[in-house]
């Protein structure tokens, strides 16, 4: 599982998921797109269902990767134990892992109930230029799960969601930078202007 606002979706977020698949022998990844951010609010909304779509987009035609709008029927904040949770209910055998930077597992002891994230899946963990490794595993050491935890090498992108809104405000290119699917829905709906 990758999570995220997908606001929008890019290429960034397929590569990682990508690299997920191959590196830790994943079947497939799932793009869940949050609902109502629990720490955050997410700015510029198109709304929930409008990310999901692009996100639908995004992952069309890559294989094995998929887009849920699993969170956004959920009521309340989108908490990732109680979205895990949900997952495991829709099938107890499936092993998950939980794809995240290394910023937010240097922070994972700040989010609800991260026992129980971390209960129910493996961490896929992306360096991060800005988080030095031994803020990693010191989060993990601390919440007793050193073992529950593989990194992944992916390839530096400088790609995010923040420098597609800019470019889709200011009007520039968004080719290659996103999925083509993702910049003939944000230009004709002018998204992000």
């Amino acid at each position: 599982m990758l999570g995220g606002a997908f606001n929008p979706p890019h290429i960034g977020h397929l590569l990682l998921a990508q690299e997920a698949r191959w590196q830790l022998g994943l079947d497939s990844v799932l793009l869940m797109v949050t609902g109502r951010a629990p720490h955050k609010e997410i700015d510029p909304e198109p709304g929930p269902e409008v990310r999901l779509e692009l996100a639908e987009l995004a992952a069309h035609d890559e294989t094995g990767v998929e887009a849920s709008g699993l969170e956004l029927e959920a009521e309340g904040p989108s908490y990732t134990h109680l979205t895990l949770e949900r997952l495991r209910e829709e099938d107890p055998s499936r092993e998950l892992f939980l794809l995240l930077g290394a910023d937010a597992v240097a922070g994972l002891e700040s989010w609800e109930r991260p026992e129980r994230v971390l209960e129910l899946a493996m961490l896929g963990v992306v360096p991060r230029q800005n988080v030095e490794p031994g803020a990693v595993s010191s989060a993990l050491e601390r919440l007793d799960a050193a073992d529950r935890a593989e990194m992944i090498d992916m390839p530096l992108c400088g790609v995010s969601s923040t420098l597609i809104r800019e470019r889709a405000a200011a009007d520039r290119p968004l080719r290659h930078l996103v999925p083509d699917p993702v910049a003939k829905a944000i230009s004709e709906r002018g998204l992000y202007r």
